[in-house]
């Protein structure tokens, strides 16, 4: 079959296995696993092929009129390029993965074959952008997943965290996805054209007219799809969802699509300088702002998920200083080890047969419980805190240096503002990243908490693709001398300056966590059971709550207890309770939008109820009057009738005798 065939089936496969799940989900409940598996799987090899095909060479298109418009045509196309063909084989081998580990995570669940077959259309979805060579047909992949994000991180529909992270999720990404499709609009109003490869021409050709506003509109999407501030408020809270679910949309899916999307149209955005800059600023906020929410976090999910949302600010920042070879390349490496985190995270949450357990000052004696999870997750840990050799430390430096050229005017495709911006931020939010990531490893495997119940060996469908996602953990980084021809042949070897300063900076950031926590731990271990160790700076509500909690719990070696020797709360100081909630965003976004928006709906109420319902019951109120006095007058009777015949007469005649005399007298 040719390279375009293939390309075709990748998308299809997983989405005919999805269709089939739900059809056949009840009343053929053997076919569930093998519909969830097999098609993902197979696309994965397929997308492989594909990659080894296409050989980082020139794009592979191909099209077919999808339907006459009348004005600006939309096409079925593909776009098979390096960028393309490698991000499509992540979301197969994630999504592979994820299904693999699914079958023993959710074993028991009554809802899993609607589960399964929802993912397997969520994979559909993202490869369908990954693929797509036109904007239309890629904006159905982009609502599908946003679609199926709701309904995943739902599942557990029974609890109101989960149903209101699915509708924050859901309402979240559609504000930005409002500009987003307007933007679309005025792209192919401005080149004629939603084919990517038309669009491009026309941008290379002088042919936008409108850049920094179809610019500033594309944003508002890929800020809400790709969890950038300030609409990343969604990504932690859909941590309600199943832990698989965690891993497919923070490694491969969903946040990774609006990275994407720029890197494929990153000329647009390059037209626009301003754009550019403000992308740069979008990152900075967004990396250092996560990284002290991440360092502030109790549970091990919400820190990765504050994870996710810097690391994708790593990538806007290589987008910002118009490298999407960074970008990319920081993408995949990403997707491998955060992959590993989330279900590492999973398989540290199943055997403790409970989601209390993702509390991480709760936890102890996890690394002889699960040596799979502890493994590989420290290693995945030193990739995400960019230490060499693994993966992270490659991809990471790749944006350093991209930005450092850019700020030092080696580069001309972004002002030299974005390079500095993102060049000092990418910096400090290595220091941060180091932190958290050394505060999670300690507290989730040195903690002083409860020992996890010993439920034996954990299932091989858990552990086995924690260690299949290890390998490019380990290794991906060490392929950047030969995967070059697959990023427009643009080298990601890392340079001496940023490889030392970053490598410096995230050792510090350990270091100083690690003697943070050895610190809060000799403090803790003086501690009587029953005190609470308050900040002097720490607000008298807070110091209540706390000590309440403490009086019935207690401290340290008592089983069931929180770790009270966590470093994030010395490092961090007073600001800790305000990282701790994001620094406050979901309760300005309420008072700003929620609050009048609920006001406006209760005045709107009032009205419909008060004012248009009152027109309508009077309407019928003097409909039904009428109809009883006209009711009353038909009796039946026909001496009532002519008694009215002869009044009615009576009275006739006597108006007609004033009127005559009326006139006689005028």
């Amino acid at each position: 079959m040719t390279t375009t065939t293939l390309a075709v089936l990748v998308p299809l496969l997983p989405f005919l296995g999805a269709a089939a799940g739900l059809l056949l989900g009840r009343t053929a409940p053997g076919y569930v696993r093998p519909l969830a598996l097999l098609p993902t799987l197979v696309a994965a090899a397929l997308a492989v092929v594909v990659a080894a095909r296409q050989g980082g060479g020139p794009a592979i298109d191909a099209a077919t009129r999808l339907t006459p418009t009348g004005s600006v045509p939309i096409d079925l196309a593909l776009h098979l390029d390096g960028f393309a063909v490698l991000v499509a084989v992540l979301v197969g081998l994630v999504a592979t993965c994820v299904q693999i580990y699914s079958t023993a995570y959710l074993r028991d669940d009554p809802r899993y074959p609607s589960y399964a077959a929802l993912v397997s259309l969520f994979t559909a979805a993202m490869l369908l952008v990954v693929y797509s060579g036109d904007l239309m047909v890629l904006m159905v992949g982009w609502e599908v997943m946003g679609i199926c994000s709701y309904f995943l991180v739902g599942h557990y529909w029974e609890t109101p965290e989960a149903r209101a992270a699915s509708l924050k999720a859901f309402l979240v990404t559609k504000l930005g996805d409002v500009p987003f499709l307007i933007g679309l609009f005025a792209l192919a109003a401005d080149t004629g054209t939603f084919r990517i490869t038309g669009i491009l021409g026309a941008v290379a050709n002088g042919g936008l007219d409108h850049p920094t506003v179809i610019a500033l509109l594309l944003l508002a999407g890929v800020a809400g799809k790709s969890a950038q501030f300030p609409l990343h408020t969604w990504l932690p809270d859909a941590m309600a969802g199943p832990t698989p679910v965690s891993a497919l949309i923070h490694a491969a899916t969903m946040v990774a699509a609006g990275i994407y999307f720029v890197a494929r149209l990153l000329p647009v955005f390059a037209e626009s300088g301003a754009a550019l800059v403000v992308l740069a600023v979008m990152a900075a906020v967004t990396m250092i702002g996560s990284g002290l929410a991440a360092l502030a976090q109790d549970d091990i999910k919400r820190v990765l998920a504050y994870s996710t949302i810097g690391q994708l600010g790593y990538m806007s920042g290589a987008l910002a200083v118009g490298d999407r070879g960074a970008a990319v390349f920081h993408l995949l490496s990403h997707g491998a080890f955060k992959a590993v985190l989330f279900l590492a995270a999973g398989v540290v949450i199943h055997a403790a047969g409970t989601n209390s357990l993702s509390a991480m000052s709760r936890m102890g004696g996890l690394a002889k419980r699960i040596p799979d999870a502890y493994w590989t997750m420290t290693v995945a840990l030193l990739a995400l805190a960019a230490i060499p050799p693994f993966a992270g430390f490659f991809s990471k430096e790749a944006v350093l240096v991209a930005a450092e050229h850019t700020a030092l005017g080696e580069r001309h495709v972004a002002p030299a503002a974005a390079g500095w911006t993102v060049l000092v931020a990418g910096l400090l939010a290595a220091v941060l990243t180091a932190a958290y990531a050394t505060r999670l490893w300690l507290l989730a495997f040195r903690g002083r908490g409860a020992e996890a119940p010993d439920h034996g060996r954990q299932p091989v469908a858990m552990t086995a693709v924690l260690w299949v996602l290890a390998v490019p953990t380990i290794g991906f980084g060490l392929t950047v001398g030969v995967i070059t021809d697959w990023f427009d042949g643009h080298s990601l070897t890392p340079s001496v300056t940023t490889a030392v300063l970053s490598t410096g900076v995230a050792l510090v950031g350990g270091l100083v966590t690690y003697g943070a926590w050895r610190h809060t731990t000799a403090l803790a271990g003086r501690t009587p059971v029953g005190a609470v160790v308050a900040h002097p700076d720490a607000e008298p509500a807070l110091v209540e709550a706390e000590a309440m909690t403490h009086h019935t719990a207690g401290y340290g070696d008592t089983p069931g207890t929180p770790d009270p020797a966590d470093p994030g709360r010395l490092l961090l100081g007073p600001l800790h309770r305000h990282a701790a909630t994001g620094f406050h965003l979901d309760a300005l976004y309420a008072k700003v939008f929620v609050r009048p928006v609920r006001a406006a709906a209760s005045l709107v109420r009032f009205l419909d109820r008060e004012v248009v319902d009152t027109y309508v019951r009077g309407s019928g109120t003097g409909a039904r009057w009428l109809g009883t006095a006209v009711r009353r007058a038909q009796t039946g009777n026909v001496q009532t009738y002519l008694s009215a015949l002869l009044a009615g007469s009576l009275v006739l005649a006597i108006a007609a005798v004033v009127f005559a005399n009326v006139n006689a007298g005028s």
